[in-house]
């Protein structure tokens, strides 16, 4: 008796474990097969719109899209050729799957897409204004972190194949916007928070420092000012404006700003830090499975030039137009943390159904209210005294730069800013490669891309 007992207790344990094994590989084909139906020779994907469902791609192979149509968002959208991994569809590419485990692949009716934030036209005049040159745009809602703009230069229609790859510009397969670039003075933004912060509104205020042309800090190393004449003695809004070398040097080199509390508030920002033993650790920013560079910099010594050269946004420090862009999100909306960016408005299945919504989300608090208030308030005297003319109809706050590449041998021109109107909320970075070499002008560029989105 005891014997059978116990063999139906074995038969049962087996039922059981053949049972949960059925239910686990069920699962797991349920799963995976959507990836390999995707991979497969005889299977097209999906589609991915504009916000105004203009054809970004097209995977199902039956939308006529004109030549170099998609010559402006090619390295960001990508496609699925495999030239170009760190894209929307390289990354996304189960979303655009037209199959279900139900029914299977529907290459002729299927629904599957992605809806993006962009607007395909205010892109493609982005793209435009830069006449040829080399360089990059990114804007967004700063409300809503909906990216509506992010075009680089060179660029790629993936419908035109890739022939003469091995002859293409550097940077051509790559969305230049996600990847670190040097900020120049559009550094001492980060470097006008870190005061602020530790200095508080009226003690960054109450500094002033002398600017002869050049400044020789405690370590004898020269910090030499755009203007050799000098600036004179300013204070904090006349360094922003005249955006003064010598004035940041002094105020990170001042003794009331301990080099640590400098590294903490960098870090907050989110800064990877090397402090001259310690490299800093790669990191990214998640843009809808795209990786964005994390900005980084080296911070060892306050009285030491490579340290204020890289709070003043040269030697190694480095970020990328999209993390530039986000900080001035904090700024714009008062709050101190950053408006989470987004491309992806929304996904549907294979039946069309929404699959997946875009939802705005924020950073943890990385400056405090009255700290983002006070910056604000700099940005937009810069903007009113110096930007009104150059970008007309807008009121802009702005920081601009100028950063020194290969070896000093060229120069790039730099905006980040925002628009300060509830209505019109955009905040936006370019980048102008080479700035001397093309007639194109960042402020133009801006100029064009703001009034192209408010149409």
């Amino acid at each position: 008796m005891k014997s059978i007992k116990r063999c139906q207790l074995v038969i049962t344990l087996f039922l059981l474990m053949f049972i949960a094994g059925l239910g686990i590989l069920t699962a797991r084909i349920y799963k995976d097969a959507p990836f390999y139906i995707t991979h497969s020779d005889n299977y097209r994907l999906g589609k991915v719109y504009d916000r105004n469902k203009d054809v970004l791609f097209d995977g199902s192979g039956t939308v006529d899209i004109p030549v170099n149509h998609l010559i402006d968002v090619g390295n960001l959208i990508g496609d699925d050729k495999g030239q170009m991994e760190n894209t929307l569809v390289a990354q996304n590419i189960d979303k655009l799957s037209n199959y279900s485990f139900n029914e299977g692949i529907d290459n002729k009716n299927g629904k599957a897409a992605i809806y993006t934030t962009l607007d395909h036209k205010a892109n493609r005049a982005a793209y435009d204004a830069f006449m040829g040159a080399d360089g990059c745009i990114v804007a967004y809602n700063y409300k809503t972190g909906e990216i509506l703009v992010c075009t680089s230069l060179p660029n790629i229609d993936p419908t035109s194949g890739y022939e003469g790859l091995e002859y293409m510009k550097s940077g051509t397969l790559m969305s230049k916007a996600m990847y670190g670039t040097v900020p120049g003075s559009t550094q001492k933004v980060s470097t006008v928070i870190t005061a602020m912060e530790i200095l508080g509104q009226e003690g960054l205020f109450s500094k002033s420092y002398s600017c002869s042309g050049y400044y020789m800090n405690g370590s004898g190393g020269k910090i030499d000012c755009h203007n050799s004449w000098g600036h004179g003695t300013q204070n904090i809004q006349q360094a922003v404006e005249n955006s003064c070398n010598p004035f940041f040097a002094q105020l990170v080199e001042d003794a009331d700003m301990p080099l640590e509390s400098i590294k903490e508030m960098y870090t907050r920002l989110g800064y990877a830090i090397s402090d001259g033993e310690n490299e800093a650790e790669d990191s990214y920013i998640d843009i809808d499975g795209i990786q964005c560079f994390k900005a980084s910099t080296t911070l060892t010594d306050t009285s030491d030039f490579a340290t204020q050269w890289g709070c003043i946004g040269q030697g190694e420090t480095l970020a990328s137009p999209m993390q530039l862009m986000m900080w001035q999100s904090a700024i714009a909306n008062e709050s101190g943390k950053m408006t989470m960016p987004h491309i992806i408005k929304q996904v549907t299945d294979v039946k069309g159904n929404v699959t997946e919504k875009a939802q705005t989300k924020y950073s943890e608090q990385l400056f405090s209210e009255e700290t983002a208030a006070s910056v604000k308030q700099i940005l937009l005297t810069n903007g009113a005294n110096h930007y009104q003319y150059s970008i007309p109809g807008y009121k802009v706050a702005i920081k601009s730069g100028t950063a020194q590449v290969k070896h000093g041998n060229e120069e790039n021109a730099l905006l980040v800013g925002f628009v300060d109107d509830t209505k019109f909320p955009i905040a936006f970075c370019v980048v102008l490669e080479n700035k001397y070499s093309t007639p194109a002008v960042a402020e133009n560029i801006v100029t064009t891309m703001l009034n192209n989105l408010a149409k």
